[in-house]
């Protein structure tokens, strides 16, 4: 009993730092919004605010607005980014001799804030059942803690929320992908598109044929990735359709087969601008010349460990 109890402070908690988590995004988001309307050089401040205010509105109390509201308030945050008014206004881009004064300053310790961002990440994955996000966020406060004792001076609360600003304006609409996306694998497993795929796939492929199925089934995740940018929106769609009926059903290892699974739709990701936040923000941090340069690096990999890893399942299913 004792137990149980521990364990529904524990998810009560957890849900409300994420709640804490996702209105501090939204908040950032708002602020984004507020500056680029009061940026006259921007030259589609209004659309620009539209955009980030009502994105933030969503992310920050998304949770508690009634569906109708917040439906709305989705169909105003996709029309800026349509009509091509969602610009970068006024940048204050550390130039490139101040950036070498603070290199010196700091050196190579610049890199423990990083880590602790990724440490904090495994360290709740492996003692929590915490959300991830709840974890990441900690660790940029941690970061951040960090910055300030490195050079009190120069790194002030408000020098954080202006860069967070700088590189959310530098993503621009590309940053919503992610949720629309794992949206729209929700709305499509609720649609039935699963048992559609399953009627479609039955006709090319001989039940009982574990190693055909599970080459259609790995094939189909990083395709359907491909499409949808989002592995794990994929992955409910295709294991309904393809891994379940095609594969699963026949004695295959559930936990190697999905696991496996998943990692071939990572293989799409590889592939798509779809994946905005893997191969398209980059891009646009980096300034890079070639837009699609990052996923032409990836596309020889990706191909390469698909078929690694459909060998493997055929070998240890």
């Amino acid at each position: 009993m004792a137990n149980l109890k521990f364990i529904q402070v524990g998810e009560t908690l957890g849900a409300n730092l994420l709640s804490i988590v996702w209105v501090l995004i939204g908040l950032i988001a708002i602020y984004a919004g507020i500056k680029n309307l009061l940026d006259e050089e921007n030259p589609s401040r209004y659309g620009t605010a539209l955009f980030w205010c009502s994105f933030g509105v969503v992310c920050a109390f998304g949770t508690w607005l009634p569906a109708k509201v917040s439906g709305a308030l989705v169909i105003i945050m996709c029309l800026p980014p349509i009509f091509k008014k969602v610009k970068v206004g006024k940048v204050d881009t550390p130039s490139k001799e101040h950036t070498i004064e603070q290199y010196h300053k700091v050196g190579m310790k610049i890199f423990i804030p990083a880590v602790c961002v990724g440490l904090f990440s495994l360290l709740f994955a492996f003692f929590s059942n915490l959300s991830s996000m709840v974890a990441v966020t900690l660790g940029v406060i941690l970061a951040i803690i960090i910055l300030m004792v490195y050079n009190p001076s120069e790194n002030k609360p408000v020098v954080f929320l202006k860069e967070s600003e700088r590189f959310l304006s530098i993503m621009g609409p590309l940053c919503m992908l992610p949720q629309l996306l794992g949206c729209l694998g929700g709305v499509f497993t609720a649609a039935g598109v699963g048992e559609v795929v399953a009627s479609i796939v039955e006709k090319v492929v001989p039940k009982g044929n574990v190693n055909l199925g599970i080459v259609v089934f790995a094939i189909g995740m990083a395709l359907f990735t491909m499409i949808m940018g989002n592995a794990f929106a994929a992955i409910t769609v295709i294991t309904v359709g393809i891994g379940g009926p095609f594969v699963l059903a026949y004695g295959a290892d559930p936990v190697t087969i999905g696991m496996l699974a998943l990692t071939c739709g990572y293989c799409g990701t590889l592939c798509t601008p779809m994946a905005a936040n893997f191969n398209i923000v980059p891009v646009a941090i980096l300034n890079m010349k070639d837009r699609w340069g990052v996923i032409k690096n990836q596309v020889l990999i990706a191909v390469i460990m698909l078929v690694f890893q459909i060998c493997y399942m055929m070998i240890f299913k």
